[in-house]
């Protein structure tokens, strides 16, 4: 019966936690670093998000080899972005602002392969430095 308590109280707590962590204003400046580790999280899923809605997209438009190609590339591109963070974010390991510049270090990443992968997806016929998406 104890355990049977201590569980609900748990959750309870947890449902509480995420009804706060989604009334979180990020543009307060009156944020500790777990808040703002959450607001990091928040924009980096959003990013990542619309990378992926792109990439999508992308891999719609292209053959079977075309896609094949930027499946690898973007597979690589992945462990280029979480290594490189890793290396930029190392004077901060071990502290408590590591998650967030690792996480902010990914978004400013994720937003610039955005626009790379929307300059291939807006490619004009004749731009010999894309890849136009052809089916």
């Amino acid at each position: 019966m104890k355990a049977l308590v201590l569980a609900i109280a748990s959750l309870a707590l947890f449902a509480g936690g995420a009804q706060a962590a989604d009334k979180l204003d990020c543009n307060s400046k009156d944020l500790n670093q777990m808040q703002l580790d959450e607001c990091a999280g928040r924009d980096f899923t959003a990013v990542d998000r619309k990378l992926n809605a792109l990439y999508r997209t992308l891999m719609a438009k292209y053959n079977a080899a075309d896609g094949a190609l930027l499946k690898t590339a973007e597979r690589a591109w992945l462990s280029y972005r979480d290594a490189e963070c890793n290396f930029e974010t190392n004077g901060t390991v071990g502290g408590t602002i590591n998650p967030m510049m690792d996480t902010m270090c990914r978004t400013k990443k994720t937003n610039a392969r955005i626009k790379e992968l929307t300059a291939q997806l807006k490619c004009e016929e004749g731009d010999l430095s894309c890849n136009m998406p052809v089916k």
